[in-house]
């Protein structure tokens, strides 16, 4: 009888264990891949390196999501303003794109807890004179960002900067590096990347914006959003987040 009862609570564990998982999260298991969607042109959250691959921060992040999981991920490369409509209407499982959480976000997507901290960033040519410090010495300007961005919105609701919007940060930088724009206005993290790289520019201000990243996956769907925290706690726990965050924030 005790062999029998123990028997009866193993298949009863594995049977929760199994049902844990959401229809969607079986669904992901059996296709054998996480469908992520993301913006690769923001180092060091997405970006291609030097042999072609996606790699960066969030790609990290992903991949501990699909280890979890016992997939593989496949990124689903998109701009930055098609990430969202691509998972309302299923393409991807999640979108993992440096996106900061915002009310009129959270009004179509879920997002998951924060798993990065941010500011916005003003960037300049380095052989110009023009350093401004807030965004107010931005007005009379022309200021490149992203299509649907922080940096978009923040610089739209400063009244008398003119904002020109491109695809792509590329874009924006070539603009800027041709003389057609006064600055380009940015998170921070991907600023100080650019400013690496190519040192034509130069970080002129950062603006305390106290912004936070989050993971964002289809409306309602609280299982797949309650595997997301839950991976992001492990991560935290167990000391991997800071390892990610040491490997790409040197």
């Amino acid at each position: 009888m005790k062999k029998y009862l123990k028997t009866l609570i193993i298949l009863t564990l594995i049977v929760a264990a199994t049902f844990s998982f959401s229809q969607t999260l079986v669904q992901i298991k059996q296709r054998g891949k996480l469908l992520v969607g993301t913006e690769p042109t923001f180092p060091p959250f997405e970006f291609v390196d030097e042999s072609n691959q996606i790699v960066g921060f969030d790609l990290d992040i992903a991949n501990e999501l699909a280890k979890r999981l016992g997939v593989k991920v496949e990124v689903v490369s998109l701009p930055f303003d098609s990430l969202i409509p691509a998972l309302q209407q299923g393409k991807v499982d999640m979108v993992i794109a440096g996106m900061t959480i915002t009310e009129d976000r959270a009004k179509v997507v879920d997002f998951s807890k924060p798993y990065f901290e941010a500011n916005q960033a003003i960037v300049v040519r380095k052989d110009g004179n023009f350093r401004p410090q807030s965004l107010e010495e931005l007005i009379g300007k022309k200021i490149a960002v992203q299509l649907g961005t922080t940096g978009d919105l923040i610089a739209t609701d400063v009244k008398g900067i003119e904002v020109v919007r491109f695809q792509r940060f590329t874009d924006a930088f070539l603009e800027l590096q041709n003389g057609r724009v006064d600055a380009v206005v940015l998170d921070e993290a991907p600023a100080k990347a650019y400013v690496k790289k190519f040192p034509k520019f130069i970080l002129s201000k950062v603006v305390d914006t106290g912004e936070t990243y989050g993971v964002a996956v289809r409306k309602g769907n609280k299982e797949l959003l309650n595997f997301v925290n839950q991976t992001l706690d492990i991560m935290r726990a167990s000391g991997t987040y800071n390892k990610i965050i040491d490997k790409w924030f040197e």
